[in-house]
């Protein structure tokens, strides 16, 4: 039996709270409310589960097999494993295979302008050069995701900022 989309997205919501619970940004804030953010900004019941769970495999103990209990939708379950980033891939290479995919791209964007924003951003004087490059990386990952720049362009500069 499948769940229907609105059933699916609350089943996201619930995994994402349940653990994410008692992590914090770097600014000391509930983690939280940063894939709910994503979550909130797209109307793609796919693009919402993805979205709130995007970091989920990537920074807390759960697993596949949570998402495929929680009856999430599918293609919702690749985009999350698309978005796992794993030390087995450079950061580059990990955003490159996240754009062979629609949801994980979607998702990806509204990650990285959720990320810089100004008003969110971590900018430390003791790692100003490491968070700077963070920054750069964010810049140019969007510029690619959004079809601004080629791959071959992307990965020749990403060598710089990671």
């Amino acid at each position: 039996m499948s769940t229907t989309p609105d059933i699916a997205v609350e089943n996201a919501i619930a995994l994402a709270v349940k653990f994410h619970r008692g992590q914090r940004d770097k600014a000391g804030i509930a983690y939280i409310l940063h894939p709910l953010t994503l979550m909130l900004q797209s109307n793609d019941p796919v693009v919402q589960q993805a979205a709130v769970l995007h970091d989920l495999l990537e920074d807390t103990i759960a697993t596949r097999d949570d998402l495929v209990t929680a009856q999430l939708d599918p293609r919702a379950i690749h985009a999350i494993e698309l978005l796992t980033h794993t030390s087995e891939l450079s950061y580059a290479e990990y955003v490159v295979r996240i754009k062979t995919d629609r949801v994980a791209t979607q998702v990806k964007l509204l990650d990285l302008n959720d990320n810089y924003r100004l008003d969110r951003v971590a900018y430390r004087i003791e790692h100003a050069a490491q968070d700077a490059k963070r920054l750069q990386r964010y810049i140019l990952t969007k510029q690619f995701l959004s079809d601004e720049i080629d791959q071959e362009t992307y990965l020749k500069a990403m060598p710089l900022f990671e």
